[in-house]
């Protein structure tokens, strides 16, 4: 059985925690986009413009420009493909990285102070409402 008024309250509060989890940031000189993509690589390692454009949901062409302005921060580099002469690997600096994981820590950090906010009981509500949206996540 379908709850609405569940479900519309559970999108709502994960799209305005996310929301507000985005807005901590490093630094602002790098856009939501350019995070996204250097997350993805964070998470998944070297990848081609093509496979990290995949990835991501956008078409080439953009992210060909989110990589050169990732390249002018000093956040990536490219380096020949060592099969295919026409393409490129796309990989984090230590700059990039650096950057990531302040991002990280600066997100979970706000996290961390928001949590302590609650109650013992109320932490480990949340606990339990991580794995099942962990789970129904996993499940697409």
């Amino acid at each position: 059985m379908r709850e609405p008024a569940l479900a519309s309250r559970l999108r709502l509060a994960v799209v305005r925690l996310n929301r507000k989890l985005r807005a901590q940031r490093a630094g602002q000189n790098v856009t939501l986009t350019q995070l996204a993509a250097l997350s993805t690589l964070y998470k998944c390692g070297s990848l081609t413009p093509s496979k990290l454009a995949a990835k991501e949901g956008v078409q080439p062409p953009s992210m060909t420009r989110v990589i050169a302005a990732l390249e002018d921060l000093g956040y990536v580099e490219r380096s020949p493909h060592p099969t295919d002469g026409r393409q490129s690997i796309v990989t984090l600096t230590p700059v990039g990285l650096s950057f990531v994981r302040e991002t990280i820590s600066v997100r979970e950090a706000w996290l961390d102070r928001k949590l302590a906010e609650l109650s013992g009981e109320e932490r480990e509500v949340l606990s339990h409402a991580a794995e099942i949206i962990d789970r129904m996540a996993g499940n697409e």
